[in-house]
């Protein structure tokens, strides 16, 4: 039995998890609030940092921004597979207008983008605006 460290998304804490019990319905050491809520995480800089170094399972990545057409389009399509990629994949968002930095240092050059990290490193992107089953095939073609 595999211990995985998670990410708390409401408090960061990084909780170890057997990888059995992961659809189980874990909760934070910590603040004893679940570890998966099938919806996006919002983060900042230094939490989106957190997350994709910190998480054993991948971190697919939303970079999106509020005044974007495609992005809000895109929204709700995102949340539906944020619950069927959980508990198996962190699913977060980032909004590229209030973390330019952040933006700045992955070369987001279009938004929205999707990008998958797995141990702190990128291992997919993709831009473009999807529905849900084409975000959860492309999340899974790349990490076979």
């Amino acid at each position: 039995m595999e211990n995985l460290h998670i990410v708390c998304p409401h408090c960061d804490a990084v909780n170890r998890v057997p990888s059995v019990r992961l659809e189980e319905e874990a909760t934070c050491g910590k603040c004893q609030r679940p570890l998966f809520t099938g919806h996006p995480v919002d983060l900042s800089t230094e939490r989106f940092l957190k997350h994709i170094e910190r998480n054993d399972i991948p971190v697919l990545a939303d970079f999106w921004a509020p005044w974007c057409g495609p992005c809000r389009t895109m929204a709700p399509f995102y949340e539906q597979a944020a619950q069927h990629l959980e508990p198996y994949f962190r699913v977060v968002k980032v909004n590229t207008e209030a973390e330019q930095q952040l933006a700045a240092r992955y070369a987001i050059r279009s938004i929205p983008t999707l990008a998958v990290f797995k141990g702190g490193r990128e291992l997919a992107r993709q831009a473009g605006a999807m529905d849900s089953k084409s975000i959860i095939a492309w999340v899974q073609q790349h990490l076979r």
